[in-house]
């Protein structure tokens, strides 16, 4: 269940970002997005609610980690 979250986060992170990726970019980024934004989000103290916050916090991870990757790269 959590690679299919990885994976639709990943997709919409990257329409909100227009990136053109694979779908095995878009699960990576998605897993990867989920662990980035959870660490930020409980960093600065919020936590993820249900089922809209679970899928907003790696979203907004992914896209973090897709502007970082862009910076690098």
């Amino acid at each position: 269940m959590s690679l299919l979250w990885g994976l639709l986060a990943g997709f919409i992170a990257s329409k909100i970002m227009g990136e053109k990726s694979g779908t095995l970019k878009n699960m990576i980024l998605g897993v990867l997005g989920s662990v980035v934004g959870h660490f930020l989000f409980k960093l600065i103290g919020f936590t993820a609610t249900g089922w809209i916050g679970s899928l907003i916090v790696p979203v907004v991870g992914a896209c973090i980690c897709i502007w970082l990757g862009r910076k690098l790269f």
